[in-house]
């Protein structure tokens, strides 16, 4: 856990204005850290907003649980939705001599300068739930999900469908972050490459329900033809699904429009159960065992097997779901 010091301009340029938890600005929990930390691996983890949806509050309790005192380390703890707060987070990380800068990034780009900080102090970086665009030399290893097999998964599931004319509204995620363009991505691709495919509505809900509603809303008073929702993730589907229930739109299994959503939470994968929605893609949060597992590889200093780890994740539809899936599979 040897560490450089960084050159005291850095330490005197440091900011860290984090506000109070939510989706408008960042937040910092001290965890365990303290100054009796003795022989503890201190770690500071970087993560998206824990009330931005079920997923992300099962990532945030994971983590919790695995980095404690309990388990060797001294953890620290930042959140937010925007990218110039997590860098102002790992900067002050950075600043406080951190051994491990863990980190779930709000947009791919503009990692960096921080890491190659980081980097020169000697602290180790670890990329979860979300890939960036930045050299791979500047990271010890990632572990995420395919965000771009999500998306393939989801939309050759649509395919498989056989609609005649495949009218969608697509609900975006936060702009920019990997999930969204993962998800988006596959979608994209075949709307420009079969005729038959039609966005009729690209809109970002910021992975909000009611900003998923609003747009779904809007739609419907437009009088816009759709028979698919394709939601990024299970809330925004969740709030399309308010705005159709609304105008006594059918939805589900063998009704007039077809829902899908990312995530698999359980009263999701419910949904499907009940053919309310159609079709629900997994996205597994649960990823801090191997963190750990790799910490404790390098602590020994043993050689990486693998640069990216990637999370095993399924689709599931409405037609095939079981109860033993939603026991095993919901979050």
């Amino acid at each position: 856990m040897k560490r450089k010091v960084l050159a005291a301009i850095l330490a005197l340029t440091m900011v860290f204005g984090l506000a109070a938890c939510g989706s408008k600005g960042a937040s910092s929990d001290g965890g365990s850290s303290d100054s009796g930390s003795g022989d503890l691996i201190k770690v500071g983890i970087i993560n998206n907003d824990p009330n931005e949806s079920g997923y992300r509050t099962a990532n945030d309790k994971d983590m919790k649980e695995m980095f404690t005192k309990e388990n060797g380390y001294d953890a620290s703890f930042a959140y937010s939705l925007k990218n110039d707060e997590q860098i102002t987070a790992a900067q002050k990380f950075i600043q406080d001599g951190v051994d491990y800068l863990l980190l779930s990034a709000a947009d791919t780009a503009g990692w960096d300068s921080v890491l190659k900080d980081a980097q020169d102090a000697g602290i180790r970086v670890i990329l979860f739930d979300r890939t960036i665009d930045a050299d791979d030399s500047l990271y010890e290893a990632s572990i995420v999900s395919d965000m771009d097999k999500e998306g393939e998964t989801a939309v050759n599931w649509l395919a498989d469908q056989g609609l005649d004319e495949y009218n969608i509204i697509h609900i975006q995620g936060v702009m920019g972050s990997a999930a969204q363009q993962g998800r988006t991505g596959a979608l994209d691709k075949k709307a420009k490459s079969d005729d038959n495919w039609n966005i009729v509505t690209q809109q970002t809900a910021e992975w909000n329900a009611e900003k998923a509603q609003q747009i779904v809303q809007s739609e419907i008073d437009k009088g816009t033809k759709f028979n698919v929702i394709y939601a990024e993730n299970d809330d925004m589907a969740k709030g399309a699904v308010a705005a159709l229930d609304k105008a006594n739109i059918s939805h589900g299994v063998g009704k007039d429009v077809i829902v899908m959503g990312f995530d698999c939470n359980s009263w999701a994968l419910e949904e499907l159960l009940n053919q309310n929605w159609n079709y629900d893609g997994q996205c597994n949060p649960y990823q801090a065992s191997t963190i750990d597992g790799i910490i404790k590889k390098l602590e020994a200093g043993e050689k990486l097997e693998d640069k990216v780890v990637i999370m095993e994740e399924k689709g599931f539809d409405a037609t095939t779901i079981t109860q033993e899936d939603i026991d095993k599979y919901g979050i």
